[in-house]
C-alpha cells in the first residue's frame, strides 16, 4: 500500500510539474494527468482516503517517511510549502476533472496563498480534496483571540477600502479574492462570533463610509447565515451588502455629514445614491453578479414600497435587499457619528421596531434582534444592584435578559445569565466611549 502512494504522489507532483512547464491545455500535461489519476484510483480501492503531510523537508504517510521520495522531489515539496500547504488529504470519489482543478489552483501565484487555501480549492468547486497547515493543539487564552479578531477586522477593512477604490477607480478586481476575505469572517464568525461582532459595534473609528459597509456586510453575513442560508448564498449577500452605499462615494462629505435639517436639494441628492449606486455596479455584474445591484438599488425601498427611489410599478424587495436594510440601519443607529445624537441599544431597538411593517419586514425584523440581542455582545451595562458588567452571549429565548460577566466591583465578578437570575437586571447602558470606557480598559 505504501508503494501506492508514493506513486501516486509522484505522478501529482510531476503533473504539477508538467502544468508549470507546458500549462495546464497541453498534451503533456493531460498526459501526465491521466497517469496520476489512475495511480490514486489504484489506491482508492482499497482505502477511503489519502493524507499526506509535510514534516520538514520530507513526505509522511501516517507513522512513516518518504526519504527517497523527499529527496527526489524536494524542489516540489518547497514549492508547496511555500503556499502553506504541509497537509493534503486526497478523498475516494475524487474525480480526473477535480484533480486537474486542483493543479490548476496550486500552480497560480504564491501570493493567492496567503490566506487559508483550502478555501481556493472551494471557490474552484473541489470538494475531494483538502490542503493545508500541519494542525498543531494550541489553546489561545482570550486576550489572544480578541487580538485575532482585531487584526482580522482591521485587515478586511483594509481589503474593502482597497477594492472600493479599484472599483471607483473602474479597475479591474478579483472576486475570487474579494470572496476569500469575506469567507475569512464568515469561518471567524462561526468560531468566536463574540469578538468580531463586539468589534463591529462597539469599535470606534473615524467616520468613513467603507467602514459603515464592512460592518453592514459583517452584519448581513450573521444574519444570513443565522436564517439558514447556503455559504455561497451568504457570501454573494456579503458582497453586495458591502457595496450598499457605493452611490454615496459620489455625495459630497459636507451633505452626508450635515448636523443641521437638509434642504430639499440635499436630501434629493442623498437620495440618489441608490440610483447612482445601482447603475455604477452593471458595470461589475460579469465579475460580482447582479445582486450587489439589485441591494444598491432597493435597500432603501422599504417594506411597504413607501421608500426610493420611487418605482411606477409596486413589487416586494429581495430577500438581500430586505436583510441588507436592516443591517445598514441597525449599525447606522448603533456607531458613533460626530454628526448625530449616540442612541443606546434600547433606542435603537425602540426607534427599529417602529418601522417594523413598513421599514422592515416584521418577520425578518424579530429574528434579527433574536440573534443579534436587545443589548449587544460587549455592551457595558449597569444592573439594579448598582455592579457593573458586560454582556458576553445574547439568549434568543429572552434578549432583554441576556449572558453577562459582572467586572465591577471586583469581589462581584463572575458569569451570570440573567434568563436564570431574576433578581437582577439591566437598568442602564454605558456609552463605551464615555462613562463605560474605564471598565472596557480593563476587559
Amino acid at each position: 500500500m505504501l508503494a501506492k502512494i508514493e506513486v501516486a504522489f509522484k505522478e501529482l507532483l510531476t503533473c504539477l510539474q508538467a502544468a508549470k512547464m507546458y500549462g495546464t491545455v497541453h498534451p503533456m500535461f493531460q498526459n501526465s494527468l491521466e497517469k496520476a489519476f489512475a495511480a490514486f484510483e489504484d489506491v482508492f480501492n482499497d482505502r477511503q482516503e489519502i493524507i499526506i503531510g509535510i514534516v520538514g523537508d520530507e513526505l509522511a504517510y501516517e507513522k512513516e517517511i518518504f526519504f527517497d521520495l523527499g529527496k527526489l522531489l524536494r524542489p516540489a515539496i518547497l514549492y508547496l510549502k511555500e503556499r502553506n500547504i504541509e497537509r493534503l488529504a486526497f478523498y475516494r470519489g475524487l474525480s480526473k476533472e477535480e484533480l486537474g482543478k486542483f493543479v490548476n489552483v496550486i500552480s497560480g501565484p504564491k501570493e493567492e496563498f496567503k490566506t487559508d487555501p483550502q478555501q481556493l480549492l472551494v471557490f474552484a468547486g473541489i470538494e475531494n480534496i483538502n490542503i493545508g497547515k500541519l494542525k498543531v493543539a494550541d489553546k489561545q487564552d482570550k486576550g489572544t483571540a480578541e487580538f485575532n479578531q482585531l487584526n482580522l477586522y482591521d485587515s478586511s477593512m483594509d481589503k474593502v477600502a482597497q477594492v472600493i477604490s479599484s472599483v471607483l477607480n473602474l479597475e479591474k478586481i478579483d472576486p475570487r479574492a474579494l470572496k476569500l476575505s469575506l469567507n475569512n469572517i464568515i469561518d471567524s464568525l462561526s468560531v468566536q462570533r463574540q469578538e468580531l461582532l463586539k468589534l463591529a459595534t462597539v469599535k470606534r473609528y473615524d467616520v468613513e463610509v467603507y467602514v459603515h459597509m464592512l460592518n453592514v456586510a459583517i452584519f448581513s453575513m450573521y444574519f444570513s447565515s443565522r436564517l439558514g442560508f447556503e455559504k455561497n448564498d451568504v457570501l454573494d449577500i456579503g458582497v453586495a451588502a458591502l457595496f450598499h452605499d457605493i452611490g454615496k462615494m459620489y455625495i459630497s462629505r459636507k451633505t452626508l455629514h450635515k448636523p443641521a435639517q437638509l434642504s430639499e436639494q440635499e436630501f434629493t441628492r442623498i437620495k440618489s445614491h441608490t440610483v447612482l449606486g445601482g447603475e455604477f455596479m452593471f458595470k461589475y455584474v460579469d465579475t460580482l453578479g447582479i445582486l450587489p445591484v439589485v441591494v444598491s438599488f432597493e435597500h432603501h425601498l422599504k417594506y411597504d414600497m413607501s421608500g426610493y427611489p420611487r418605482l411606477p410599478l409596486l413589487r416586494k424587495q429581495h430577500i438581500a435587499s430586505s436583510i441588507v436594510a436592516i443591517c445598514d440601519v441597525y449599525d447606522a443607529l448603533s456607531q458613533r457619528r460626530g454628526y448625530k445624537q449616540d442612541y443606546s441599544p434600547d433606542v435603537v431597538y425602540n426607534i427599529m421596531n417602529k418601522d417594523k411593517g413598513s421599514s422592515f419586514n416584521p418577520g425578518l425584523l424579530d429574528k434579527f434582534f433574536k440573534f443579534m440581542g436587545f443589548w449587544p455582545i460587549g455592551s457595558v451595562v449597569g444592573l439594579n444592584d448598582g455592579s457593573i458588567a458586560l454582556v458576553r452571549e445574547e439568549n434568543e429565548a429572552d434578549i432583554r435578559r441576556p449572558k453577562i460577566e459582572i467586572i465591577s466591583p471586583q469581589d462581584k465578578k463572575r458569569l451570570v445569565d440573567l434568563s436564570q437570575d431574576s433578581s437582577l437586571s439591566i437598568q442602564r447602558y454605558l456609552n463605551p466611549w464615555k462613562e463605560g470606557k474605564e471598565f472596557l480598559k480593563i476587559n
